[in-house]
């Protein structure tokens, strides 16, 4: 049986299920098998009013990843805002530089604070490469100052994804934007110093050992590239003319 055939078998099972459960059971079912070609199944499902049918469909398109993102992207504009809702979220997990804009827009003014949160999250985890060479650059830099708002959410759980990202995007310009990597440490020691919650200053602590740990790895990585090489032209013992 072939993936089309399959699709379709599982596709079916969806379209008929005739209760909660049985429904849950065939997204899980069509979501694992990953399959392109479900796609337009799973976003339907994001509308149901069936939430583990909805995480499972998200899972399923983030497993799917690229080819999802256009489907997802016309989402968005639905009335249906439950499903507007778990299309972030899907967007957020694939990381498509596509859906940047949905995300900030998300991440700054939805209403709903998990979906804030994997706005946020998602902002962390863009794919970088998707991007032209000569724009990475200022599509790092809005994210940054998107980041540095989000930060100040009032809800802990949308700070504390704004951490998580911030860390990876700290790691990710250390080189290539190092002033921009500074206003990043600098802004989670604020965080650390002003947060009233202890799981956002727990997790800006873990974020400053990370990035200090990819400091020291770039600090040390050329001189003991410089060591290899001068110790690999030092004759071994036995070695050279007698």
């Amino acid at each position: 049986m072939n993936n089309s055939d399959l699709a379709q078998i599982l596709i079916r099972a969806v379209e008929e299920a005739d209760s909660s459960d049985r429904l849950l059971d065939a997204v899980q079912e069509l979501a694992a098998a990953g399959i392109e070609e479900s796609v337009p199944t799973l976003i339907a499902a994001l509308g149901y009013n069936n939430p583990g049918a909805a995480v499972a469909a998200v899972d399923g398109l983030i497993a799917i990843g690229e080819p999802a993102v256009p489907s997802l992207l016309e989402l968005i504009d639905d009335y249906n805002y439950s499903a507007r809702a778990w299309a972030i979220r899907a967007l957020a997990g694939i990381g498509d530089v596509r859906a940047l804009d949905t995300l900030f827009e998300a991440a700054k003014t939805d209403f709903s604070l998990s979906v804030r949160r994997a706005a946020a999250r998602g902002l962390g985890t863009l794919r970088w490469h998707q991007l032209p060479p000569q724009k990475v650059e200022s599509v790092q830099t809005q994210v940054l100052e998107a980041l540095l708002l989000i930060s100040q959410d009032p809800e802990w759980v949308v700070r504390y994804a704004a951490v998580t990202s911030l860390e990876i995007l700290a790691i990710t310009i250390a080189t290539t934007l190092p002033d921009q990597a500074s206003r990043i440490t600098n802004q989670l020691q604020q965080i650390l110093d002003n947060d009233a919650d202890l799981g956002v200053r727990t997790r800006v602590k873990f974020a400053q050992q990370k990035i200090q740990q990819q400091q020291h790895q770039e600090v040390f990585a050329p001189k003991r590239k410089l060591e290899d090489a001068d110790v690999s032209e030092v004759p071994h013992r036995g070695g050279g003319r007698r």
